[in-house]
This record gives C-alpha cells, structure tokens and sequence, in this order.
C-alpha cells in the first residue's frame, strides 16, 4: 500500500517530502448524512463536517531516520480510520513532514501548518529538540500540541504550557528505574552514562542522579554527552571505559545507541548495559548492533514487544499484525516503533471522537486530560491511560526487561511512577 504524497518546494528547503493522509472524498456524502442541528456544532480552524487536520514533522530523513516508521505507521493508521468511516463520520487529514530532525525546519513546517494548512492540532511529532522549538509558538496561539512523543520533563509541566499535552513516562523516571535496579542487582557498581547533549539526554542523567540518591556520587563514576550531528561515538566510549565502569547506561537515539553497543564489543568492554527505551527496538537499534552482541542488555517497556512469542496468540497482537499487513507492509514487524505508533495513534482516535461534534482546540485539549482507564490494543496488561486536569502524563507504568539475544523477555512487576 503507497501512502499518497505531495511535494512543497521552496527556497529555504530542499525536497522536503509531503505525505498527506485522507481527503475530501465522499464530502458530499458525509455533508447529506451530517447532523441537522448544525448549532450545536462547533469548529476551529482544521475541523468541519467532512473533515480533521492533523499536523506533524517526523526525522524521514537525516541523524535518526530511524523514527520516520513512526510518521508512516500513523499515516496508516489514519487511513485505516477512514476506511472504516472516520471519526464521528469525518475523514482524518494527517499531514505528516520531514523536519530532519532539525529544529529550525520543525519550526517553519510547523508554523506552516498552523498559519496556512489551518490544522485543528499538532499531533506527536516526533523528537524531544524539535518539539522543545515549538512548545512555545504552540501555547501562544493555543493550539493543541498532543501526545508528545518524548519523556523530556518540560513536556509535563501543565503550568507553564498548558497546551501541551505529553505521551512517555518522564526520562527522570525511566532514569530512576533503572538507578534502582542497579542499587538492588548491583551494589557498589560503577556506573558511566552515555547520553545526547539534549532535554531528553539530561533528563534521563538527572533520572540516574535522583535514583541513587545520595549515593550518586559513589555510583556514577563518569558521564559522556554526544551532539546528535556527532559522526561517531568512540572517544566518548573510550573516556568511559577507562573509567573502570563496570555498568554502561546507553541513553540515547538508536543510530548512536547501535553504535555504543558495537563499540563496547569491539573494545571487548564487558559491563552491564542499560537502554533508554526510545532505542529499545530490536529492529530499529538491535538487529543494527548486533543481536548476539546485544544479549543481556536491559531496558524498560509499556507497550508488547512485537517479536515476543508470549503475544503472538492474544486478540490485539493479531488486529496489529493485520493492520500491519494491511496498511504497512513494507513494515518491519520486530519494530516496535510501529507498535508505539499504532497505539499513540489509537489514543489519538479515543481523544477526537469524545471532542464529538464540539471540535474547538480547547475542547479537543478539554478530551485529552480527560481520559479515564482507557484500554489501548498493544500495551502491556493492566496498563490503562488516564489524564486529568491536574495530570496530563497518560502513561505512568512500565516493566523492566532484558534481551536474550532473540527479543525482550519482561521480568518482575510493573513499575509504577
């Protein structure tokens, strides 16, 4: 299945690629079938009878082409949501980027899309630097920026941005997690921490500080920061290895998490490696590493792992899989990137169709923190989404697992923030 794409020239960008989901076919149709009492229906910009605008930028191209499955798989998801009759009988528009991962052009795109595309909301774009350029923009003109895809800590600070609305678990909490498992598995370890001189780099630094607690210093005994344009990562691994580590924490995108994991093996560096879960993906990061070389790593999870056998007979691994098929099949089916995406795309859908009729950005906002014990297909069981006025973090549990060279194997209980 080809995704129908559009292309935008102009002088300050060079081929960015255009992929726009859904149009305005079967408007006349959708108009007929329409609600009589058009009072009680409300609409911003990017909303009418036939039709929601959604924007957003993905990295297609560039350091962390990686996420651009993301993009693609929501694009599929939408269109799957047409197909079956929209939502609240209205077609989904998702018009879908590529920034390249770099913040001046999420900033143009964006501005594009709000200004000239009139899109109702910016949904999920991809990258914790990119959506830190547009946080701002976004809440003074209070447009709906939702279901953030990046634990960075800004994206959960209500006060200040009340328009934004995030998806992960914070960094600094997926940092703890694993400072603490470290204490309990580990004790007297030495620890070195890999990460991008980022937000999201930062946070999950902060995380490990704040789960040692006043033990950080005796445990976290050397740290290296890499630039996201960085051409390699040696030197840093390098400088951490002579630290004397004997624990290496990886908290970084996948192109540099699959290069930390090669370069630890090629330096015949022994310790015992934790991933930040945005670079968990066996497709993505693992199998670009190494899959023997990357037995034993540890990591964290909320959503199933499509290369985990213990799913392959449960009902939504199936509708996944057939949508997969169906809508992507191009798609690698151990990417758990698509996984991720299917299911922020389905929390998406529930957030639109409770707006209703009622299709205001401060509605659409009103629905997304006031979501009660959603159950979405493909997380993890006993895991349900709620956001409220108060809390805006949707996903607030995760489990610990640990590669055993073919897929992730979950052990313990659910981790609760």
């Amino acid at each position: 299945m080809k995704f129908d794409i559009t292309k935008r020239r102009e002088e300050s960008m060079n081929k960015i690629s255009r992929r726009v989901l859904g149009t305005a076919i079967g408007a006349i149709a959708l108009s007929v079938l329409a609600v009589p009492a058009m009072a009680q229906k409300k609409y911003d910009p990017g909303a009418s009878d036939t039709e929601i605008k959604l924007g957003q930028t993905a990295p297609y191209s560039g350091p962390v082409s990686a996420y651009g499955i993301i993009g693609q798989a929501a694009a599929a998801y939408f269109k799957m949501v047409n197909e079956q009759g929209g939502i609240n009988g209205r077609k989904v528009t998702l018009i879908t980027d590529d920034d390249g991962f770099s913040p001046p052009k999420t900033v143009e795109l964006t501005r594009r899309m709000v200004e000239q595309d009139q899109v109702l909301a910016i949904y999920s774009p991809i990258g914790t630097a990119p959506n830190s350029s547009i946080q701002k923009y976004l809440n003074d003109r209070k447009v709906p920026h939702l279901l953030v895809p990046s634990g960075a800590s800004r994206f959960a600070n209500a006060k200040e941005f009340p328009w934004t609305l995030p998806w992960l678990p914070t960094y600094i909490t997926e940092g703890a997690i694993y400072a603490r498992h470290i204490v309990k598995t580990h004790p007297g370890a030495k620890v070195a921490v890999l990460y991008q001189n980022d937000d999201s780099g930062k946070d999950y630094l902060e995380g490990f500080k704040s789960g040692f607690g006043a033990e950080a210093g005796k445990y976290i005994v050397a740290t290296a920061s890499h630039e996201i344009t960085d051409p390699t990562i040696d030197s840093q691994l390098i400088s951490l290895k002579a630290s004397g580590a004997n624990v290496l924490a990886i908290m970084t995108s996948p192109k540099f998490a699959a290069m930390g994991i090669r370069k630890t093996d090629e330096m015949a560096w022994k310790p015992e490696r934790y991933l930040a879960t945005v670079s968990n993906s066996v497709a993505g990061t693992l199998k670009n590493a190494g899959m023997e070389v990357s037995k034993g790593i540890v990591s964290a999870s909320y959503i199933k792992d499509p290369t985990d056998p213990q799913w392959k007979d449960s009902a939504d691994f199936k509708a996944w899989l057939a949508w997969k098929n169906k809508y992507l099949p191009d798609g690698n089916p151990a990417d758990s990137n698509i996984v991720f995406s299917y299911v922020v795309a389905s929390v998406m859908t529930q957030i639109l169709k409770q707006a209703g009729n009622d299709l205001t950005r401060a509605n659409v906002l009103a629905q997304a923190t006031n979501l009660k014990d959603l159950a979405v297909p493909m997380l993890l069981p006993g895991i349900k989404i709620n956001t409220s006025k108060d809390d805006y973090l949707p996903i607030q549990q995760m489990s610990l697992m640990k590669f055993d060279g073919e897929k992730w194997v979950l052990f313990g209980d659910l981790i609760s923030q």
